[in-house]
């Protein structure tokens, strides 16, 4: 029905509303990319319009990124260019108990983290859904490799016990491309016992550019949640 409204699409822009508002003015701000974000993304632009916030500046994550921060009027700077991240805005596909998070859905990891990691408050927005009790057991693990490493390195994977797949595109025959032009492969592990370790152990795999293990980096997670049909946000 048109007209209807859809709580989880509105639970989204309240998380990402929830996020913007921690922005303050004078700083620079990591833009992470998915679609919660996006609307972090949005809210910062609409505060920038309206006055009540000044002298930003994104670093963005991805392509998406960029093009949304354009669209809403947020300029926009590079690493090259500051000594220092102020505060980072971006999603998450799971989140565990101890704030560890995998991420990479959107094949953005690898810049997300550069950018998150950096930032001196890293603020995660998700939907209730995402939270899991350990990493692993609803979402794959994205792993970014160079093209030309891809046979080895699933096969050091599958050594480790891993399951590896290689992301196919949709609506794009092949595999799907990072922003840098590599590869990304989905692992399915049966569990994840030590997600620092086996951060560490994915990334010292040669061809291997970053995982989707972010373990240590969130310093605060908003939750989006739908309540009696109403959306609620809430920190973790």
């Amino acid at each position: 029905m048109t007209g209807e409204i859809d709580p989880i699409k509105v639970m989204k822009q309240e998380v990402g509303k929830a996020a913007a508002a921690l922005v303050k003015s004078g700083t620079i701000v990591g833009l992470g990319t998915g679609s919660t974000t996006a609307y972090a993304i949005e809210y910062l632009g609409n505060r920038l319009k309206s006055g009540e916030l000044t002298d930003i500046q994104g670093i963005p994550t991805s392509f998406q990124a960029e093009v949304l921060a354009k669209k809403y009027g947020i300029p926009l700077t590079t690493l090259d260019a500051v000594d220092h991240i102020d505060i980072a805005i971006d999603g998450a596909d799971e989140v565990d108990p101890q704030k560890n998070l995998i991420k990479g859905g959107g094949a953005a990891h690898t810049r997300e983290k550069v950018v998150d990691a950096l930032a001196d408050q890293f603020i995660v927005v998700v939907d209730g859904n995402k939270l899991v009790d350990r990493l692993g057991s609803t979402f794959l693990l994205p792993v970014e490799v160079i093209p030309m490493a891809i046979t080895p390195v699933m096969r050091a994977i599958e050594k480790l016990g891993g399951k590896p797949e290689l992301r196919m595109g949709v609506k794009k025959a092949g595999p799907v491309i990072t922003d840098q032009g590599n590869m990304v492969i989905d692992v399915k592990f049966d569990s994840i016992d030590n997600p620092a370790e086996l951060e560490k152990t994915l990334n010292n795999i040669p061809g291997v550019l970053e995982n989707g293990l972010f373990v240590g980096v969130a310093d605060k997670v908003l939750i989006g949640e739908v309540k009696d049909g109403q959306p609620v946000v809430r920190e973790m």
